[in-house]
């Protein structure tokens, strides 16, 4: 039970960092001489040195997209101390309900973040140079682990 119990955590800790790299990380959209992510657009020169940033433009669904990524992590952080506290206070044989639902919810913001910037990207940025980073990809990634950490509680009982 304690190895169960230790790897939950180890994969909730990993889906908050997967959570906190994609949401910070100037990596969202990579091309040539640039870099954007949800907050700014940095351009740079062949040796890679970072020459400017500017704030990400003001537009409706990219302030979506940050919001729900700052949901997800939010989500990820209470989900992670409601199971501390769960762990301590819930009675034998109780299931991890409340945190596993909010560890779902985390999942679906994260993914709902991830496939607006997916739909919406192309009016931000015009060129077609570009590739996905792997903040974005980090994004996708942390979805799928989320989920499955939030049925995991859902579907956790507490022992002795």
């Amino acid at each position: 039970m304690l190895l169960l119990l230790l790897g939950i955590i180890i994969l909730h800790v990993a889906v908050l960092v997967l959570l906190f790299v994609s949401t910070i990380v100037s990596q969202w959209l990579v091309g040539h001489g640039y870099a954007t992510d949800l907050w700014q657009n940095c351009s740079a020169s062949n040796t890679g040195n970072i020459h400017h940033c500017f704030s990400s433009s003001a537009n409706e669904w990219l302030q979506s997209v940050q919001a729900t990524m700052i949901l997800s992590i939010i989500f990820s952080v209470l989900s992670l101390f409601l199971f501390f506290c769960q762990l301590f206070t819930l009675t034998k044989g109780g299931r991890f309900y409340i945190t596993g639902i909010f560890q779902i919810l985390a999942g679906l913001c994260v993914m709902s973040a991830a496939a607006i910037f997916t739909v919406r990207h192309a009016e931000w940025h015009l060129n077609s140079d570009y590739t996905y980073g792997f903040a974005y990809i980090l994004a996708w990634v942390a979805f799928p682990l989320a989920l499955l950490s939030g049925v995991v509680y859902v579907i956790l009982r507490k022992r002795e």
